[in-house]
């Protein structure tokens, strides 16, 4: 009997670690299915979903509006109206919180798959990304909308806010990382993400101005990587006489940097056990 055979296969130890991050390529369209997909769910009900994206950011604008800036009398950024300056600070806020909640989940939802077979577990919480992503398009717009209503006109430095949506997008993965491998080892671990969402609202400069913290305290405040992203949103989008504290942005812009790298290596060292644990 003929033992020729054109196919060898080969066992090595410490193969699938030196080729991760190639497979993370091979395996792009599982990224394109997994990010499709999420999307789909969201917007199945298209007038629920689509209604959803518009209506949070624009009744939490209001909100803040009335409490910040009609009851405490803080004022606004530069010369742009109130509105205006909350809906762009909002921006960052609501694709930093949706981004990283839906990553933290993503591994524990995706249970099922991941116990099957393999791929890379990266690619679970960065195709949840895609979807606060689609939702932060929806919200631009409605920022567009402000202001033609106000008759604001944005300068020049709007074609940066690209280079500030990356930063946000790594923030939120950096964070989603985190939160998702803890979830796996820490079931009741879910339950912080409302809380975190609820108390970096409050403490981020969403509805007023970053510029209201005394200068001796900004640094200690940028200490919240999410204060940068969105002094850098602001200046991008409201241009004028904003100002961007860049001592302040370069520490939460190394903080984002941190967390992403601290982020991708927590999860790549746990999720071996992804499958036996979840």
């Amino acid at each position: 009997m003929s033992s020729d055979s054109s196919h060898t296969l080969v066992i090595e130890a410490g193969r699938t670690e030196r080729h991760y991050w190639k497979d993370l390529w091979r395996y792009r369209e599982l990224f394109y299915f997994l990010a499709w997909r999420d999307i789909l769910v969201r917007y199945k009900q298209t007038a629920i979903g689509v209604a959803w994206a518009v209506l949070r950011p624009l009744l939490t604008m209001i909100v803040f509006t009335v409490v910040f800036g009609k009851l405490a009398k803080l004022p606004s950024e530069g010369a742009a109206p109130y509105p205006i300056m909350v809906f762009a600070g909002m921006l960052p806020w609501q694709f930093f919180a949706s981004g990283f909640s839906d990553a933290g989940n993503s591994v524990v939802g995706n249970a099922q798959m991941i116990s099957k077979t393999y791929f890379p577990r990266l690619i679970v919480p960065s195709s949840a990304l895609i979807v606060a992503l689609v939702d932060f398009g929806i919200s631009f717009g409605i920022l567009g909308c402000l202001m033609i209503w106000y008759g604001y006109v944005p300068n020049v430095h709007i074609v940066i806010l690209p280079v500030f949506v990356l930063i946000a997008f790594a923030a939120a993965l950096g964070v989603g990382l985190w939160i998702a491998a803890l979830n796996v080892k820490y079931r009741d671990f879910r339950y912080v993400i409302p809380f975190i969402v609820q108390f970096g609202l409050y403490i981020s400069p969403v509805g007023f101005s970053s510029s209201i913290v005394p200068e001796k305290w900004r640094l200690l405040y940028s200490l919240n990587p999410m204060v940068g992203v969105i002094d850098g949103f602001r200046w991008a989008i409201l241009g004028g006489s904003t100002t961007l504290d860049w001592a302040g942005f370069s520490l939460s812009i190394v903080l984002v940097v941190v967390l992403l790298i601290t982020g991708v290596m927590y999860f790549r060292r746990t999720e071996k056990t992804f499958a036996d644990v979840i």
